[in-house]
């Protein structure tokens, strides 16, 4: 009904009219030849032949509206032949809305300024060779039959906007200088193999059914946005030297780009490829951004050059995704991006940082042997079915906060920094590492969770990785901190604990420590503590009792990171306390010993405990060092000794005239003997005589009997029976006390 009511306008121009009639008042619509009153169709023959005779290379024709047969424009290109090259020359011609009911046969012929807008071509359209030195206007043109421009230059601008391919359109070698074919509807073939854009050129909104620019050249911009392919869409080789936009095109079959060249930016935004995407060995010299992209078929981008930035964000990759071997030399963005089945980054190369926030890997995703220049980032990244990752090398932070692991995996990364905070692990995992810092700060471990340092270097498909930019580093994995962490399932092997924040950590008693794991040592040598010298025992201790000494003022103790407050001693002794139940129930008695210690010093030092309990602490640790020490409690077992001896043989023995007197009485033949023990007196005279060798050895026998808690049965002074009352008391305890350090150390 449209096309009826359009047929019914007249024409703008001054039209033949001929065969007008109450169905169609309008009649022909050709253009009347001056200065004639018909169209070079309805001429009478002599007046037809009369003006094609004057005609010459350079005039100006206007046939628009005519309906020509082959015949027909075959009469009035010969008039336009240049006499003496033999070309047929049309500088200036208009076949506006004209009907070519034959094949139209323009090859070889040398434009000028050509129009063919509305123009309908029932029979064969062919151009080939044809040279077009000013604009080319094909708007609207319906191509009934197939339209061959091989070969064809366009010099200036050529338009095809809304142009209707039914059949195959050929441009395959054609030059275009600018382009547009904007809305044009290819249901055929169209080839534009080894075509050459040299300007911009436009096919936005364009439907092809296949379509081929295999080895094509495009010098300017190229726009593509909102095309629809219905077939395939052949692009490999080609070179594209500007931009390139393919905002909301439609690939509804296989879409192939391998070994194209893109200069410019190219922007894929919320496209849809149905079929396979090849885009294997292309080179990406601008930003390449296919944000929004579903890719329903699978994706191919393996051995695949991205020098400026790569976005992939919120990208939808349906079936298998390959970027083996890819190499981003700028930031690469895959955030929220999807991968429903697996994804091949093995051999991947990432220059500048890599984002994989929120993604979502619902199959496998491989990562053997992938490299990063700097760091990456899988904060919130979702594993549903994920068994490997790695292994891999970032010589910048690897981030997995807030991922969540759904099913068992084994991670293998050599990393210097390696983060997992609020990491969620469903069921068993394995983290083999190598260089990493590793912060498990609430990570939630639901089944058991193993770290370990990987002593030997990564291989992937029985090669070494790229571990060249960690050279330098200390190979062995350390964790900055578990607090918030559940560590009931966590076992740890071969791992630096030396600065670590275990503070908040949950279970901490059923923690697992296998093989070496390191925890920081207290300073060694001579420090000072306020301006009093000290010297610290060895021992194993907390980062964070580090941190709280080196607040108190106390120096070679490590001070805490810059924004961070030192824990107080009342949250560090119950950390201690099942660090020692954790060691006691792997039946390792020594190393449970340093926890001990720090746990009972963590007491001593609490501000909020009675003062007669921390004094009385002091005082075991004075002493024995909370019956750890044997060397300081045999030093006070040596000091109370010697001082025991001392007082006894100054004060303690009486003096001479101190001793029984025995007498006796005869009656008849009976003796009866009378024995008087004075009271002992007190030594006299100078002290420096008191010190016999006599009254040495018998205050040595009473030190003796006094360790071994036996009495010497020695007639003491006052001062002397209160002594070895002491020394009954103290020196056995004292003993004891390095008997049990001893036995701490040498206990299984």
């Amino acid at each position: 009904m449209t096309t009826t009511a359009l047929n019914l306008n007249p024409p703008p121009w001054p039209h033949c009219a001929v065969g007008a009639g109450p169905d169609d008042p309008v009649g022909c619509r050709g253009v009347i030849v001056d200065p004639y009153d018909a169209c070079l169709a309805h001429l009478p023959d002599a007046s037809r032949a009369t003006y094609l005779a004057g005609l010459a290379p350079d005039t100006e024709v206007n046939h628009s509206g005519t309906t020509f047969t082959g015949d027909l424009l075959h009469r009035l290109l010969d008039a336009l032949q240049d006499p003496n090259s033999g070309q047929r020359l049309v500088s200036h011609a208009r076949f506006e809305a004209a009907t070519f009911s034959d094949t139209a046969d323009f090859r070889q012929v040398t434009f000028g300024h050509v129009w063919f807008d509305d123009a309908v071509f029932s029979g064969e359209a062919l151009f080939r060779g044809a040279s077009f030195a000013g604009s080319a206007g094909f708007r609207r043109t319906t191509f009934a039959a197939s339209a061959g421009f091989s070969t064809a230059v366009f010099s200036s601008a050529a338009d095809f906007s809304g142009a209707v391919f039914r059949l195959d359109a050929r441009f395959d070698n054609a030059t275009f200088t600018d382009a547009v074919f904007i809305g044009a509807a290819f249901s055929g073939d169209a080839w534009f193999g080894a075509a050459t854009f040299s300007h911009d050129v436009r096919f936005n909104q364009a439907t092809f059914a296949e379509a081929n620019f295999r080895s094509a050249v495009f010098s300017g911009n190229a726009g593509f946005d909102r095309v629809e392919f219905a077939g395939k869409a052949i692009f490999d080789s080609a070179a594209f030297s500007g931009s390139v936009n393919l905002r909301k095109a439609v690939f509804s079959s296989d879409a192939d780009f391998g070994e194209a060249r893109f200069a410019g930016d190219v922007r894929f935004h919320s496209a849809t490829l149905s079929g396979s995407a090849d885009f294997h060995s292309v080179k990406f010299s601008g930003d390449a951004w296919f944000v929004g992209v579903t890719f329903s078929g699978s994706a191919c981008f393996n051995l695949v050059t991205l020098l400026g930035s790569a976005r992939f964000d919120a990208t939808t990759f349906s079936s298998p995704a390959a970027f083996h071997r890819t190499s981003f030399s700028s930031s690469a963005h895959f955030l929220g991006a999807v991968f429903s089945d697996s994804a091949d980054f093995s051999g991947t190369v990432f220059y500048a940082e890599a984002h994989f926030r929120k993604t979502t890997f619902s199959n496998s995703a491989a990562f053997g042997a992938a490299t990063f220049s700097t760091s990456a980032f899988f904060s919130g990244a979702t594993f549903e079915t994920l068994s490997q990752l790695g292994p891999l090398a970032c010589k910048g932070e690897l981030d997995l906060s807030g991922a969540r692991f759904n099913g068992p995996v084994t991670i293998e990364a050599a990393s210097a920094f390696f983060v997992c905070n609020r990491t969620r692990w469903d069921s068993t995992a394995t983290l083999r590492l190598r260089y990493a810092t590793l912060d498990l700060t609430d990570a939630v471990i639901e089944s058991p969770l193993s770290v370990a340092t990987r002593l030997s270097a990564f291989t992937y498909d029985r090669r070494p990785i790229d571990e060249s930019g960690l050279a330098g580093l200390d190979p062995s994995a350390r964790i900055t901190s578990l607090s918030g962490v559940d560590a009931a399932h966590l076992a740890l092997t071969d791992i630096d604990l030396s600065g670590c924040q275990l503070t908040g950590t949950f279970h901490l008693d059923q923690l697992r420590l296998e093989g070496r794991c390191a925890f920081a040592a207290a300073p060694t040598g001579l420090h000072r503590h306020g301006v009093l010298p000290v010297r610290w025992t060895q021992r194993r201790t907390l980062a964070e009792e580090h941190h709280w000494r080196a607040a108190t003022g106390s120096t070679g103790w490590t001070p805490a990171p810059s924004g961070t407050f030192p824990e107080q001693p009342a949250a560090l002794a119950p950390v201690y306390r099942q660090l020692r139940k954790s060691f006691e129930d792997a039946k390792n008695e020594p190393d449970a010993a340093d926890f001990y210690y720090g746990e009972m010093e963590m007491r001593r030092h609490d501000g909020d405990r009675p003062r007669s309990e921390r004094a009385l602490l002091t005082l075991y640790w004075a002493v024995s060092g909370y019956g750890l020490r044997a060397s300081r409690a045999l030093v006070c077992l040596l000091g109370a000794m010697a001082a025991t001896i001392l007082i006894t043989t100054l004060w303690g023995i009486p003096g001479e005239h101190s001793r029984a007197v025995t007498t006796g009485h005869l009656t008849e033949q009976k003796i009866s003997l009378t024995t008087d023990n004075p009271a002992p007196v007190n030594p006299s005279g100078p002290l420096r005589s008191r010190l016999t060798s006599q009254r040495w050895e018998k205050s040595m026998r009473i030190v003796v009997n006094s360790v071994v808690f036996r009495s010497s049965d020695q007639n003491l002074t006052t001062i002397g029976t209160y002594t070895e009352m002491a020394s009954r008391l103290t020196e056995p305890a004292l003993l004891a006390l390095a008997v049990l350090a001893v036995r701490g150390r040498v206990r299984r």
